[in-house]
């Protein structure tokens, strides 16, 4: 269809749509950057060698040209960490983008000014770190700080709610939904849209979902706002190392305590101490199944326990009968002839949790272990169970169904015959040197790369063993390794959503309200929080995040969030862009160049960008009209979705 100049002339700016569909342009040539990089974030320093975003040669993720090599830093601001490739900002930057989730505006002057070293050393002692303003934001969410029992009581299933109340599942979900209209009509209007629309999004979550919800906007907020930024970042790893579902079954319920009781008490402590503590949490024994493990025989017998006591009971009533079902002293619950009711009949041995203990949380699927290991191991964790797992969960020994006999795991012989078969053989996975090099790997795939040096893992593998598993220092040993500041690891990670949202969060200094919008971003983009089904956890690794789709997912949530459209949020750029961006579209690109992207970007990344400045979505004025306004937000939402800022 040809229009007119006149028609033309008449079309003030493009619709909303016109920002998609520069997201969409972009996306193809971003991808290019992002695809091509990996495995080969940079080329070497001063040089352009690579595959352009924008089809020619370029440097893939923005190693400027005059990058210096060798570059000898004070000694007060960098101490002992073995930095001799990267440049001050270079430095900070990488740090907070490993470390913590990124920068916030003043972040590289106030470690400037303050050492690097000296930030990095607050950060391992995340206890002497004041987190007020943290603590006192995150009182908006009633949920994180109850026990299992009250929110099953707060919160219940809908079925079991309606059973007590009397009424049927139908009436209860119409009682839920005047409850949310209720919530909903004294929610007081501000005029501000994107906060008002999230408002009335969080006054409808009033059953068990809400768990979930106050859980994961919490995630989003201690990763946005905590001062104890890689206290922040051990958690998440963690968790996804220790992963658990929140919607199997009663776990939701049990999740807001795992997480807060059992992951972030263990952040930086000693391993042995926080495998014990998830084996022993219900919302781990409920999710891989171990608390309905029991030993075949030790079952049997107490089967056969059972029924002799039924037995003595029913033969005190007059000739030997046992008393009408649901007559004094209560309901028959056993079978024919006294069988045990048939749900019981095939309780037996369940290998899930002794076979992921070794796979995932130990010493790793090339550790050792065989298939008989792994029964022994199940055998060694007989009889950890929850006690009330859908009323008061806690866990509980229970050594009617623990297993008598030896058990060997790995060529460790446990013959306690109780609930110390199971921690003796926990502690020896803990400190096996499978384990010692399988969680090194780990850390050093999330923290270094996606294919960290042997010789890196070696060390730290080397620290894990001498200090018995110490996380803290594993972590220390791992920050002053050459490899942790080397060129090839710089910007050499793809952000995760999770990490993206909140990188995101802090370079805009957005102030998120209603946090519930974000962490929906962050499942948007397709690592929904807390629902990760395999125990595996999500994948640390680029190949997973980087696709055509999930790229334009990423460029759309950036040109919402940097155009304050984003529900919940508020941002404001002029005071990080100033005045001047406001009238020069060239300014208001090279400003947000170096601002959220440390004035590092590849020339075909500047290419591309600068190809847009004409763009009437980007000057809001009329096609043949002078500049009016640059639309700030379209410029910083696509600096934000260049590969540069999409990797860590």
């Amino acid at each position: 269809m040809i229009v007119s100049g006149e028609a033309m002339r008449r079309r003030k700016r493009l619709d909303p749509a016109g920002a998609g569909i520069v997201a969409a342009m972009l996306a193809a040539a971003f991808m290019m950057g992002v695809v091509c990089s990996v495995g080969a974030p940079y080329a070497s320093a001063g040089t352009d060698d690579g595959v352009a975003l924008d089809g020619g040669a370029t440097g893939l993720a923005g190693r400027p040209d005059d990058h210096a090599s060798g570059t000898k830093l004070d000694k007060k601001f960098k101490g002992k960490l073995p930095i001799t490739e990267l440049t001050e900002d270079e430095a900070i930057l990488h740090a907070m983008n490993r470390l913590a989730y990124g920068p916030r505006p003043g972040d590289l002057e106030r470690i400037r000014q303050m050492g690097l070293e000296k930030w990095i050393d607050q950060q391992l002692h995340p206890e002497a770190i004041s987190d007020a303003a943290l603590d006192e934001r995150l009182e908006r969410y009633p949920t994180l700080n109850m026990p299992a029992r009250k929110l099953f009581a707060d919160y219940p299933q809908p079925d079991q709610a309606a059973k007590k109340e009397g009424i049927t599942k139908e009436q209860y979900e119409e009682k839920m939904k005047e409850k949310q209209r209720e919530a909903e009509s004294q929610v007081i209007v501000t005029g501000n849209e994107n906060l008002d629309k999230a408002q009335q999004q969080l006054a409808k979550l009033q059953g068990p979902g809400r768990i979930v919800a106050e859980l994961s906007m919490a995630k989003v907020d201690r990763a946005i706002y905590s001062n104890r930024q890689l206290e922040a970042v051990m958690e998440d790893f963690w968790f996804n190392h220790f992963n658990v579902f929140a919607n199997k079954g009663e776990d939701k319920w049990m999740l807001t305590g795992y997480v807060r009781d059992t992951i972030r008490p263990h952040t930086m402590g000693k391993f042995q101490d926080l495998l014990l503590a998830t084996a022993k949490s219900p919302a781990m024994l409920f999710y891989l199944d171990n608390w309905q493990s029991a030993d075949p025989l030790a079952f049997q017998r107490m089967q056969a326990m059972k029924a002799i006591r039924q037995a003595r009971y029913q033969g005190g009533f007059a000739g030997g009968m046992p008393p009408t079902p649901g007559t004094f002293p209560g309901p028959v619950t056993s079978g024919a002839n006294g069988a045990p009711p048939k749900k019981n009949e095939d309780r037996g041995l369940n290998e899930n949790y002794g076979r992921e203990v070794m796979e995932l949380h130990t010493v790793g699927v090339e550790g050792g272990y065989t298939q008989q290991d792994v029964i022994q191991m199940a055998e060694c964790l007989t009889g950890w169970s929850i006690r009330e797992p859908r009323k008061d969960p806690e866990f509980f020994f229970d050594d009617r169904v623990h297993g008598q006999a030896k058990k060997v795991v790995m060529g460790r012989t446990f013959n306690y015959g109780s609930e110390k078969d199971g921690e003796e053989a926990l502690k020896m996975l803990a400190n096996h040197p499978n384990t010692a090099k399988f969680i090194s790997t780990e850390m050093a795939r999330h923290f270094v790369s996606d294919n960290p040096a042997p010789a890196l893992v070696q060390r730290m593998a080397a620290t894990f063993s001498a200090t018995q598993g110490d996380i803290r220092s594993v972590l220390r040993t791992m920050i002053y390794s050459p490899e942790f500041w080397s060129k090839e690891t710089y910007r050499a990670k793809v952000k995760t959503p999770f990490e993206l949202v909140a990188s995101t969060a802090r370079v805009l200094n957005a102030e998120v309200t209603i946090t519930l919008p974000l962490a929906q971003w962050v499942g948007r983009m397709g690592e929904p929080l807390y629902l990760c089904q395999p125990p595996t956890g999500y994948s640390d690794k680029a190949e997973t995040w980087v696709n055509t789709g999930a790229l334009l997912n990423r460029l759309n949530f950036a040109l919402a969030f940097a155009g304050d459209k984003l529900g919940g949020a508020t941002v404001d750029l002029k005071p990080i862009l100033g005045d001047g961006a406001l009238r020069d579209p060239d300014m208001a690109l090279s400003r947000a160049l170096d601002v959220f992207l440390g004035g590092q970007a590849a020339q075909g990344t500047k290419d591309t960008l600068e190809a847009r400045l004409k763009d009437p979505q980007i000057l809001q004025a009329s096609l043949d009209d002078p500049v009016k306004q640059v639309n700030e937000g379209l410029i910083t939402g696509l600096v934000l979705g260049a590969p540069e800022f999409q990797r860590r």
